[in-house]
């Protein structure tokens, strides 16, 4: 396994992240802990989660999941850099009462303990802002979390679905503060979605932030799916079989699968693979279902993608272009 530091800390993470979105609702509890264990096995510390994942009647299961793996012990707890998340509500379908979501101290309180009761332990390592809230001001943000650092309930803060603006926002407030501020951006990031390259990716290295992409493969578009279509395999869906209505993206995708039998790579691994040259980026997350989709992803960490393939990557997803150049002179 290949470490790296989390932006500007001194926090080595792996360089492949394990979400766990589908544990409950894809994956049971048995095959999840397989997965875990297969993934710590081969060096992968790093595990990201959110307190809404297990969705609907469910939310807060995937965490469940993870403390009930952490409980096992041998060491499982110490050995992970374990992030989740905060903003979504929590409150059970048509219940009125207000302040189970967003970013108010309120709810951030209510949230942390919550979530360390699912997941049996009694910290945080990065505790990330599942989206921004418009509502609350950074100030009463960051004075929740400094609390929650002083416990030592919480190591380090992320952000998650954030634009450039807010990131300067957040850590400008932060400094003024004295603290370290934000550490980390989650982001939809891959080689068919690079908008985060105009704004969110500069302001994170700026700022020293780890960018952690997720939906790499974006939605399962760029793992192989029209040459599954055609043998027969799993269809597109979500994300992906919307994007291929559009004949320009299919031709896109075509041109991309082309591209990688030529040089016998497997898309999914490839796109991976891709992010991993992307400057600022810590790693992407990876959901397997099961075991072999584990595996496929570890594997993206031993392909050497030569300048030529990156070149004709571009050529096929080319990039937005660097703010603001991309729209303006």
């Amino acid at each position: 396994m290949k470490y790296t530091q989390l932006g500007r800390t001194g926090l080595k993470v792996s360089r492949l992240v394990l979400g766990t979105m589908n544990f409950g609702p894809q994956t049971d509890e048995s095959a999840s802990h397989g997965i875990l264990d297969a993934a710590l096995g081969a060096g992968l510390n790093f595990v990201d989660t959110a307190n809404v994942y297990g969705w609907g009647e469910n939310k807060g299961r995937t965490e469940e999941i993870i403390g009930t793996w952490f409980a096992q012990g041998g060491g499982r707890r110490d050995k992970t850099v374990l992030a989740t998340k905060v903003y979504g509500n929590m409150a059970g379908d048509g219940d009125p009462w207000p302040n189970h979501d967003r970013l108010s101290a309120l709810n951030i309180r209510r949230a942390v303990e919550a979530s360390l009761k699912r997941l049996q332990t009694d910290y945080i390592d990065l505790y990330q802002f599942h989206h921004i809230d418009r509502r609350t001001p950074f100030e009463e943000i960051w004075q929740a979390v400094e609390v929650l650092i002083q416990q030592g309930k919480v190591l380090y803060a992320g952000s998650s679905n954030f634009p450039g603006y807010k990131i300067a926002q957040a850590n400008e407030t932060a400094a003024r503060r004295g603290g370290v501020g934000l550490v980390s951006e989650q982001c939809l990031y891959n080689l068919a979605e690079r908008r985060a390259e105009m704004e969110v990716v500069p302001a994170a290295r700026e700022y020293g932030l780890g960018v952690i992409p997720w939906s790499p493969l974006h939605g399962g578009l760029l793992g192989g799916v029209i040459k599954k279509e055609v043998q027969g395999g799993r269809r597109a869906s979500g994300r992906s079989a919307d994007a291929l209505a559009s004949t320009s993206v299919r031709a896109q995708v075509q041109a991309y699968e082309d591209l990688l039998d030529k040089h016998g790579l497997e898309p999914g691994e490839t796109a991976l693979a891709w992010l991993l040259t992307r400057p600022g980026v810590t790693g992407p997350i990876v959901g397997p279902r099961t075991a072999e989709q584990l595996e496929s992803a570890l594997r993206a960490l031993e392909l050497e993608l030569s300048e030529e393939l990156l070149t004709a990557l571009d050529e096929i997803f080319p990039g937005p272009g660097a703010s603001p150049e991309a729209f303006a002179w």
